[in-house]
């Protein structure tokens, strides 16, 4: 059995320990091979079991710059594998794909390392070391109540946050507050409208659509509050002299922003609920104020990157910032976009994408990588500004961005109708109340982001494997049950988690007890692989795997009583599978830490 230094100071995926040997094992049998062909060796699980544990395209890569036959590098290559002590054998397959299969010891000894390492520790990873990445998710504009739309790239942009920094990366979650648009001066006049209702000045809606520079847009009832906020802090004194609506210059401003902390306090209220909590909120209004979008057009304009030129219409409709008349354009196609970006238009104005890259130059000034957790809708936005942000900094920071499909929330097989408070959609808050917390979160990342998604509520709170936040859970509060009754019979001190860490686990033969293992095993690879292509709804699936597993050996020590977890007249067993358990507990809580669900010790 390792040690405990040992275990602490190895990494955690087993994947990549035998690639680092497989490499090793080359570079001894061909000292000269390049360096960039050693890069892209790897080693996977075998599609098989029967052939293997894990497979390495060793051979097939190096077998060319080593000017040998495939076969044959493979031949040397399996021939040094089979004298590493973790390796109980390896084999030759296919045109030279080398199979190995790892001693049971192997499997065994994640149990010590987990235990060792604990939630917060294990499937921990070096991937992202030394570079800082930078998470910008939610950015709703802030004209009214969060949203279901709003919620999905909430969650996804929050645990892909954790899955980053569990990989290794410096994060920083991000909220760009649109502070500046006409939107804000849309919810400015809306709010207005309730404020003058609320010092009884009761204007038709109809009528005040005529009056509001972009019409009456916001007629819900969450501006009721706000408006009435104004009144008593206010009075009368934002009204016109005729009990009417007062010029701009004496309330425009002083509304604007008391919407605005309004708005955001009630977003940031919604967000916490959901357990979203941002480092960093940005705002537009001083992204302007501060010079970050004329500094960035200057600097591409230094670069030699921006011209006046007319561009072609877009197909279908035109987007507001189209003019058929000369514009300061962004050589954007230099970048691999599809067509050049107008920055300025011809009265000299910025665009809504000069603004934007403007905060994203900001953005790339404290980060090597940018991820946007965007809408579905947004997905001809990320060409450009991936365009942008390779202009700006050399390509030295990476832009990317996560699309998030629309959720459609159906109770009794029926679509939910519209929240009456928001007047127009069915609020975060409307769906935390019906369900919870950890049910939105969990079933938010039971599938890819990009794929569209039905939440039923009815599933939500069923205490059934159809409702797969419970079903991972019941595994956890099972565990816990194990132990609490191990606790019982032996004492804390002999069921603690560094006592069980020490104990001899070569009683884990049973296939259900491997299979276990091999699952806990693979949590460290899943968390590299989900952080590598910004995926986190894999650690969902995983946690779904794992709790199946768990439940599958409950039952069979049901129906086999050798292989129970507790049999007092067998206290070495016993011991080696309340530490299987008790590392299946901290798995389990592992996985729910990344999606930011809490892991239960009791289901009531």
């Amino acid at each position: 059995m390792p040690t405990s230094s040992e275990i602490s100071k190895a990494s955690d995926c087993l994947f990549s320990q035998m690639l680092e040997k497989v490499v090793n094992c080359l570079e001894s049998i061909e000292p000269t091979l390049p360096k960039e062909i050693l890069g892209r060796i790897e080693v996977t699980p075998t599609r098989d079991p029967a052939h293997g544990d894990m497979a390495t395209n060793a051979a097939l890569l190096v077998a060319k710059p080593a000017r040998c036959k495939p076969r044959d590098i493979a031949e040397k290559l399996a021939h040094a594998l089979r004298d590493i002590p973790e390796i109980e054998k390896a084999e030759i397959a296919g045109p030279g794909f080398v199979n190995l299969t790892l001693k049971v010891s192997v499997w065994q000894n994640v149990v010590s390392n987990i235990l060792l390492k604990g939630d917060k520790d294990y499937g921990r990873s070096r991937l992202g070391q030394g570079k800082r990445a930078n998470v910008e998710y939610v950015s709703a504009n802030p004209t009214g109540p969060m949203h279901v739309g709003h919620c999905r790239g909430a969650v996804v942009g929050d645990a892909l946050a954790n899955l980053l920094s569990k990989a290794g990366y410096e994060v920083t979650k991000e909220y760009y507050i649109n502070d500046a648009g006409t939107q804000v001066i849309a919810l400015t006049w809306a709010t207005y409208w309730r404020y003058l209702q609320a010092i009884n000045i009761d204007i038709p809606a109809e009528d005040f659509d005529k009056l509001a520079p972009n019409g009456l847009q916001y007629q819900g009832d969450y501006l009721i509050p706000v408006g009435k906020f104004l009144a008593d802090k206010f009075g009368r004194s934002l009204a016109g002299d005729n009990n009417g609506v007062g010029p701009e210059s004496l309330w425009f401003e002083t509304v604007r922003q008391t919407a605005l902390d309004h708005m955001m306090m009630a977003i940031k209220e919604d967000l916490a609920a959901l357990g979203i909590h941002h480092d960093i909120f940005s705002s537009e209004a001083s992204v302007l104020a501060e010079g970050d979008v004329n500094q960035a057009i200057t600097k591409l304009q230094d670069k030699g990157l921006l011209y006046e030129g007319v561009l072609e219409p877009p197909k279908g409709k035109l987007p507001d910032d189209w003019e058929a008349r000369p514009q300061t354009l962004f050589r954007s196609t230099d970048f691999g976009d599809d067509t050049d970006r107008a920055l300025r238009k011809a009265d000299g104005t910025n665009t809504y994408f000069a603004n934007d890259i403007g905060f994203h130059a900001r953005k790339a000034q404290r980060s090597d990588l940018l991820i946007d957790v965007l809408g579905a809708d947004h997905g001809g936005y990320v060409s450009r500004m991936k365009a942008a942000i390779s202009a700006l900094t050399d390509g030295k920071t990476e832009f990317e961005a996560v699309l998030c499909q629309i959720v459609r929330v159906v109770k009794d097989g029926e679509p939910v109708r519209m929240s009456k408070r928001a007047g127009t959609f069915i609020t975060l808050r409307d769906l935390l109340d019906e369900v919870g917390r950890d049910a939105v979160r969990f079933i938010m990342l039971t599938r890819k982001a990009d794929a569209q998604m039905e939440f039923d509520l009815n599933a939500a709170v069923a205490q059934t494997r159809d409702n797969p936040v419970f079903y991972v859970n019941y595994a956890h509060a099972r565990c816990c049950s194990v132990l609490r009754h191990g606790i019982e019979i032996y004492g804390q001190e002999r069921v603690s988690e560094k006592a069980l860490s020490q104990i001899d686990l070569s009683s884990l033969t049973a296939p259900e007890e491997i299979a276990v293992l091999r699952r806990l095993a693979a949590l460290p690879r899943q968390i590299e692989a989900a952080a590598s292509v910004r995926e986190p709804h894999r650690i969902a699936t995983y946690s779904i795997d794992l709790a199946s597993d768990f439940h599958a050996l409950w039952n069979r020590g049901r129906e086999n009583a050798s292989l129970r977890f507790i049999q007092e007249d067998a206290p070495e067993q016993t011991f080696a599978r309340l530490a299987l358990v008790a590392a299946i507990a901290i798995t389990i809580r592992a996985g729910l830490n990344i999606l930011g669900v809490q892991a239960l010790e009791e289901l009531r």
